[in-house]
Order: structure tokens, then sequence, then C-alpha cells
């Protein structure tokens, strides 16, 4: 694991209509990734959730 995902280990993900997912961006804190979802899943028929990266370096959807 490097220093930059220790220091945000916190990710929004987005699931597009076709069921392909991708990384919005990295946060510091659940709160901060969680303000950012909920802000861009009231904006169309895309589909937003906070995970967070485990010890492993993999996500795990929280």
């Amino acid at each position: 694991m490097n220093d930059s995902t220790v220091a945000l280990p916190w990710l929004v993900i987005r699931q597009d209509d076709n069921g392909s997912r991708y990384r919005v961006g990295r946060y510091a804190t659940r709160a901060e990734a969680q303000k950012i979802a909920d802000s861009l899943d009231g904006r169309g028929q895309q589909l937003y959730w906070v995970e967070r990266i485990g010890q492993n370096g993999t996500a795990a959807r929280d």
C-alpha cells in the first residue's frame, strides 16, 4: 500500500446503465466521499456509492 492509498482510502464509484463501473474520485473521509456521491446521485440515472480501500489495496463496498 502506498502513501496515497493510506491518505485517501475512500472511493466514490459510478455504475452506468450497462453495468460498467468507474472510479469517480478518492477522498480522505467517508463523510466527504458520501457527500460527493449524494450530490452526483441526484443528477441522473447513474448509480453512485462509497467504498473503502482495504488492507490489501482492494475496494470493499461500505
